[in-house]
């Protein structure tokens, strides 16, 4: 399997499960900061700011995901992200990322607007569901022939994940997670 391969299935997991927390549970910018505090080089909203709403969208619908309807509604706004000036954050001209209010309030509607209670979590929790979706991602890469070192390299490297920490599934060994650890004496 292709390093390639692999960093665009990691990325497309990290882009579900940030879409998903942000529709049910947090703000880009408490997500950013809890994945800076872990020591990921950058949040996952600031990146996709970076490339751009529309972008990630149209990924998620390529690869069979159906985008939740914040990231819809941020994209029919024209919130399309840093190259237009406005996207998870404002970015007023031209600098760097400001927290936009109007954000949490696009988020808590369209939770109200499907019937879904948003519900406060702690830091710790916000990151175990990220690590969750991606770990999810890194064992189904190593079902379909990757290799451990492998996933662990291109998390580093493409999606930013602490060197520190070895790795997606480095850092899920070493704290003890039982279904790393059978899946590494598979391999």
């Amino acid at each position: 399997m292709t390093e390639a391969k692999i960093a665009a299935q990691l990325q497309d997991s990290l882009n579900a499960v940030a879409d998903d927390l942000l529709f049910r549970m947090t703000t880009p910018w408490e997500l950013d900061a809890v994945m800076t505090d872990f020591g990921f080089a950058a949040g996952v909203c600031a990146l996709q700011d970076a490339v751009g709403l529309d972008t990630i969208c149209a990924q998620r619908q390529k690869t069979g995901h159906t985008p939740t309807p914040v990231l819809t509604r941020m994209v029919a706004e024209g919130r399309l992200g840093r190259a237009v000036g406005v996207g998870w954050y404002r970015y007023p001209g031209g600098g760097g990322p400001v927290v936009d209010p109007l954000v949490e309030d696009l988020l808590r509607e369209e939770a109200w607007f499907a019937q879904d209670e948003r519900k406060e979590v702690s830091d710790a929790a916000l990151m175990t569901e990220l690590l969750a979706g991606l770990l999810r991602e890194g064992l189904s890469l190593m079902s379909a022939g990757a290799a451990p070192d492998q996933i662990d390299r291109v998390s580093c490297d493409r999606l930013g994940f602490p060197r520190a920490k070895g790795g997606l599934l480095s850092h899920a060994r070493a704290a003890g997670l039982v279904a790393v650890g059978d899946a590494f004496a598979r391999v």
